[in-house]
């Protein structure tokens, strides 16, 4: 039968929800300080406690001094009682011996009790935040406990409580006491009352979370959350898309006749969400973004002034929805497609595209193909004005004439950031690699020079060296650097350039020449041969006429002379540069520097080469002589 201790022993384990170990060291620790207060023992001194889970006996072990007489029980033992410890004591040694003081469980209750509480409420603020820390991110249930003007407080599990401040809270949402309620913690922090769990109903995870719960889709990876915008107890858009083909991604968040979907408005307090298939198209994107306005056309433009900017043209009757309660919907299309987005009717656009043909000089030649549609415009423009009613064609025509111009303005747009990707190429290419592994204070400038061009923005050489090759100015233009710091940046900066590598010289062996030789009668009876190569590289001085006959005598072909090569230098001293002195000692035939010397021969006109000459010589050879002497070369 268990005795008394171990059923309360075990009635605390299931109350707290904590494990016996922890239960257990707490009670050791109690009636070790209950020890020392009752026999006002040293904090110095080594006290244990064991207690016996059977019956609940405990008992005390202190550390002792061995004497041959006692003079303060607490910290003094005898030679004799010490041996039955420990046989191999001795005098001057420190001994564990049990000092279990007479009626000890009695004043130990009275004692440890609030020594035990404590240790137990840290065991279990322990727990809860290594729990907590680990659900952050998660939706959590809990009941409503109190609600005050600052916020809620929920009750959570292993009895903790989580509060919800009221930016948290879903705006018009009322929360009664004892209500049940989920929510996401979003933070849990660490402090001398225990674990604080921030909670929240507003946050867009929590959106995102719920339709991971209700959608398997989106559980198990075959569509994707791509974007959440919200606007807690409002409205809310969502873009989503499918990973696999053959899956509606719209049509699996919304469920058959809206199910899923309307189980999320519901727990959200009837707030509206927008369900919309993401796509890699900006316009396209943003034009489901705007719904559930009808878009007339998304026209795209990206400066370093305005940044993302997309134009997004409406018809008069859709411009209230595309804009929304207070500019909701445009506001929520904006944070979720990452675009600033201006929205505009068809006659307010109409009028700005008349505007810029008319003043622009850059659309002079786009003004004269549109004249005819540009009068058309401003007739339309001026009945519009009037209040006098279009028919539907008019409205046709105004959109196409819109759509001309704004796609004459981005094909521009494109050609510019085309020419200014070629010139950072470019620039690039002239940039040695090694410099953007070169720390701009390691650079051998001025230091306060160093200083101010790490201020601007510029952290190593290499983007030193690019700044300079795109816009010198803006280096110019920083506080601090006048003409003679920007002289000496110039100076380092034209310096490191890498021209492009030219093309080997490679020494190639000759194709098989045609060797074809005539052998003639003279009128004095000498026989004279002329020999004709095809193919030869050996070319004849442009100035000699074509019939006229040259003689000389058979020179020996030498090879194409290679240019010589420079010489390496040593390992040796090659491990004595720094990263900085390699930037300066590189082979100039490496980058480019180095340009061999032409020979004279290729300066002379290529049509010499039409022409072939005839050789006459003295003494003719046999053939078979000079045709071997050919094939050797």
């Amino acid at each position: 039968m268990k005795s008394e201790f171990t059923l309360a022993f075990n009635e605390v384990v299931e109350d707290r929800q904590l494990s016996k170990e922890v239960i257990l060291e707490a009670l050791e620790s109690a009636m070790a300080s209950a020890y020392r207060r009752t026999v006002n023992a040293s904090s110095a001194q080594l006290v244990e406690a064991s207690i016996n889970l059977d019956n609940g006996e405990v008992e005390i072990f202190a550390e002792k001094e061995v004497v041959e007489d006692v003079q303060d029980q607490r910290t003094e033992v005898l030679l004799d009682e010490a041996k039955k410890i420990d046989p191999e004591a001795e005098l001057g040694d420190m001994v564990v011996v049990p000092s279990t003081p007479d009626d000890f469980g009695r004043v130990a209750a009275q004692t440890a009790r609030q020594v035990i509480q404590q240790r137990i409420r840290e065991a279990e603020r322990e727990i809860q935040l290594d729990y907590f820390e680990k659900q952050i991110g998660e939706i959590v249930s809990g009941v409503v406990q109190s609600v005050s003007g600052r916020g809620a407080t929920i009750g959570l599990y292993k009895k903790a409580e989580g509060e919800m401040l009221r930016k948290d809270m879903i705006p018009r949402e009322r929360l009664r006491v004892h209500d049940r309620i989920r929510c996401l913690i979003y933070d849990v922090k660490d402090s001398n009352r225990g674990p604080q769990i921030y909670l929240s109903r507003a946050h867009r995870k929590f959106l995102r979370r719920l339709l991971e719960n209700e959608v398997p889709e989106i559980y198990h990876g075959v569509v994707e959350i791509r974007s959440i915008a919200r606007e807690p107890g409002q409205r809310a858009k969502v873009a989503v898309a499918a990973t696999q083909q053959g899956i509606d991604p719209v049509g699996a968040c919304v469920g058959v006749r809206g199910v899923r979907i309307q189980a999320i408005v519901r727990e959200l307090s009837d707030e509206k969400i927008d369900v919309i298939e993401w796509s890699n198209d900006a316009a396209a994107f943003i034009a489901k973004a705007i719904s559930p306005a009808r878009v007339s056309g998304v026209y795209l433009s990206e400066t370093e002034e305005d940044g993302r900017t997309a134009t997004v043209v409406v018809s008069e009757d859709q411009l209230s929805l595309a804009i929304g309660r207070d500019g909701q919907n445009a506001r929520l299309a904006a944070k979720l497609t990452g675009w600033r987005i201006d929205i505009k009717s068809q006659v307010e656009s109409a009028g700005e595209a008349l505007e810029k043909l008319r003043v622009n000089p850059d659309y002079a030649e786009m003004a004269e193909r549109e004249s005819e549609a540009m009068i058309k415009i401003a007739d339309l423009l001026e009945k519009k004005a009037e209040g006098r009613p279009l028919p539907p064609e008019d409205y046709d025509f105004m959109v196409k004439f819109i759509d001309r111009v704004e796609k004459r303005v981005e094909k521009k747009r494109r050609e510019e950031d085309l020419e200014e990707q070629r010139r950072y190429e470019e620039a690039l290419s002239t940039v040695p690699e090694l410099t953007f592994e070169i720390n701009i204070l390691d650079v051998d400038l001025k230091e306060h020079i160093l200083f101010i061009l790490q201020e601007g923005g510029i952290d190593t050489l290499g983007d030193l060296v690019l700044q300079m090759r795109l816009d010198s100015d803006k280096i110019l233009a920083l506080n601090g650097i006048g003409p003679k710091s920007f002289e000496e940046i110039a100076e380092l900066t034209d310096a490191l350039r890498v021209l492009p590598e030219e093309q080997p010289i490679t020494t190639e062996e000759p194709a098989e020449e045609t060797v074809s030789t005539d052998v003639k009668t003279t009128d004095e009876g000498e026989i004279t041969e002329s020999v004709q190569v095809e193919d030869s590289p050996i070319t004849e001085a442009p100035d000699a006429p074509a019939d006229e006959e040259v003689e000389a005598e058979p020179e020996e072909i030498k090879p194409q002379e290679q240019e010589p090569q420079l010489a390496e230098p040593e390992a040796a001293e090659e491990d004595k540069v720094d990263e900085f002195d390699k930037l300066f000692s590189y082979d100039a035939r490496k980058y480019g520097y180095y340009e061999p010397e032409k020979p004279k021969d290729e300066d002379k006109d290529d049509d010499t080469d039409k022409s072939r000459k005839k050789k006459k010589r003295k003494k003719p050879r046999p053939l078979a002589k000079d045709t071997d002497e050919w094939e050797e070369w």
